[in-house]
């Protein structure tokens, strides 16, 4: 697959330049990352095109949720057939390609059950709840993470993670959040103490 074979959308007909895109990102986009100077338009497995044609080996897969490649054929077949039924009804209805693909997950790792979520920080934040809610009882409360760790944008998520600068102008912090070095094992069996729920490795 090359750039200049994609399909384009009839709303954008005409071929936009890097330099456009990026300023109706600085004016439409919140920045809230820091991004590279580069501005994808396609992808067919391993590699990504810009909107100049330059090709890219992808080593970021989309951090860690494209690892099977861009435009799978498999993929976008199964998405296709999908859409033509249903595309989304919410966590308030069964449906069974979720109920497979739990069952799915729970074969491949290990007995339990499966909380689908849309992101890291989600995912984060389910523990955080989960852990409480099992050492509340107990009065187990405090979650231990390592120094220099990120584990989300949420305010729970900048709580736990071990980073001073992305914790500044959301202060209060959310109690309950420990941080010790990485890979200290000493200093993490010392933060262990009474009211420890988890810890939390990412």
């Amino acid at each position: 697959m090359k750039a200049e074979n994609v399909q384009r959308s009839t709303f954008n007909a005409q071929r936009s330049t890097q330099s456009e895109i990026r300023e109706l990102f600085d004016k439409y986009v919140v920045p809230s990352y820091a991004r590279f100077d580069l501005v994808l338009e396609c992808g067919e497995g391993s590699y990504v095109w810009d909107v100049d044609g330059r090709r890219y080996l992808d080593f970021g897969g989309g951090i860690a949720v494209c690892v099977l490649g861009h435009a799978n054929p498999e993929i976008t077949d199964a998405l296709a057939e999908q859409s033509r039924k249903l595309v989304h009804v919410s966590n308030l209805y069964y449906t069974e390609p979720q109920a497979r693909l739990a069952k799915r997950i729970v074969d491949l790792i290990a007995p339990g059950r499966i909380f689908f979520c849309n992101s890291g920080a989600e995912a984060n934040e389910g523990l955080f709840k989960l852990a409480r809610k099992f050492g509340h009882d107990q009065g187990r409360y405090e979650i231990i993470t390592a120094s220099e760790s990120f584990h989300g944008r949420t305010l729970a998520g900048i709580a736990a993670t071990g980073q001073e600068k992305v914790k500044k102008g959301f202060e209060p912090m959310v109690a309950g959040f420990r941080h010790v070095p990485f890979n200290n094992l000493e200093a993490m069996r010392a933060a262990i103490t009474e009211s420890t729920a988890a810890i939390l490795i990412e």
